[in-house]
């Protein structure tokens, strides 16, 4: 539904998104949130657990430019 409205999507997958974000592909769900937490400088891991993986892929997207975001962009 939302290609109806833009073409500004991407898609990671999750070792792309957990390596981005710890450093390791293999990384567990509490290490990202851990991680998510400390990268943002917030008080306590973003609830429910969804919300941490909706802001683990935003800054894995964040952390990916130029040309190489190209590479993921869904057509």
């Amino acid at each position: 539904a939302c290609q109806e409205y833009t073409d500004n999507l991407f898609e990671y997958t999750p070792m792309q998104i957990k390596s981005a974000v710890t450093g390791n592909g293999h990384a567990d769900k509490k290490q990202v949130q851990q991680m998510i937490k400390l990268l943002l400088s917030l008080n306590s891991i973003p609830k429910p657990d969804d919300a941490a993986d909706a802001l683990a892929a935003a800054l894995c997207h964040a952390n990916t430019s130029g040309p190489a975001a190209e590479t993921f962009r869904i057509k």
